[in-house]
């Protein structure tokens, strides 16, 4: 029988010395994989902790006398199904409106010739290296000229955009989408909006996907900017209810911790599910244009 040759070149097989680097470097892997880890692992376990096993010292990760008591205490304490409910809304108003405005702005960019529209896409970038802090005093002030303060819209306002989303698209639409494709559909008398819907769209899925994902993140922990506008119980989200646990000195671990988890959930579920996605749009859009 013969074997059909092998032109795939010499195998170069690893030296002592890269042997020693590639541990090394699994090593530092490993611990800083354990410091991620750890935090979580913390909050999952003082979450079913009764009182009296939170402020034991040395402390124990495994709960001798796991409770519930814990995840039912704080819909007893507080109103937290409202809270997820307002999470869930904004998230959702934020997660759709930044998907929308990044896909209007990254075909627009990626696929169209216009006066200045290098200097635009520019300023656009670089609003995404100021940071939120640096701004937040005029935000707040055109907030309070709106009398938005302690509203829904004032609330969801800044995660209604995202810079990055525009330049992950922009990427995605000119690097994946051939321009003769655009050009084949105007041939045939197809309107831009139907060029938009019909073409653009469907194969920027993978990168409206990861933005939808990036936008929904973000939207669900937003604490400082709710903390600021929300003074009404009734519209804080999960990370803002959390602080009704939080005392003057003191904390109440358990259901504190109990919210951590439930607050997490939808993010890590999200992740999960969507993660092949994520990995997807970077592979095909990240590191290209």
């Amino acid at each position: 029988m013969v074997r059909p040759e092998d032109d795939s070149g010499p195998v170069t097989r690893p030296t002592s010395l890269g042997r020693l680097l590639n541990g090394i470097g699994h090593i530092i892997l490993a611990v800083g994989a354990i410091f991620m880890v750890l935090p979580i692992l913390w909050m999952v376990s003082t979450s079913f902790k009764p009182p009296t096993e939170v402020s034991l010292w040395p402390p124990e990760l495994i709960p001798s006398q796991p409770t519930w008591d814990n995840y039912t205490g704080i819909f007893d304490d507080a109103p937290f199904h409202v809270y997820f409910l307002n999470s869930v809304g904004y998230s959702l108003v934020a997660t759709i409106s930044v998907m929308v405005t990044s896909l209007l702005a990254g075909a627009i960019f990626g696929k169209y010739n216009f006066p200045g529209r290098v200097f635009l896409f520019m300023v656009i970038i670089a609003t995404a290296i100021v940071p939120f802090e640096a701004y937040i005093i005029p935000l707040y002030i055109q907030i309070i000229d709106l009398d938005w303060v302690n509203t829904p819209q004032g609330i969801v306002l800044p995660t209604l955009f995202l810079s990055f989303g525009v330049f992950l698209l922009r990427q995605h639409v000119s690097s994946a989408i051939p321009t003769e494709l655009l050009e084949a559909g105007r041939v045939d008398g197809a309107s831009e909006w139907w060029i938009l819907r019909r073409v653009i769209t469907p194969l920027s899925a993978p990168a409206l996907s990861a933005i939808g994902i990036f936008a929904f993140i973000q939207a669900w922990g937003a604490f400082f900017w709710p903390l600021i506008v929300a003074n009404d119980q009734d519209l804080f989200n999960m990370e803002l209810g959390l602080q009704i646990f939080q005392f003057r000195f003191s904390a109440d671990y358990g259901k504190l911790m109990a919210g951590s988890v439930i607050s997490t959930l939808p993010m890590l579920i999200a992740f999960l599910v969507l993660r092949r996605r994520i990995i997807e749009s970077v592979a095909l859009s990240g590191l290209k244009g």
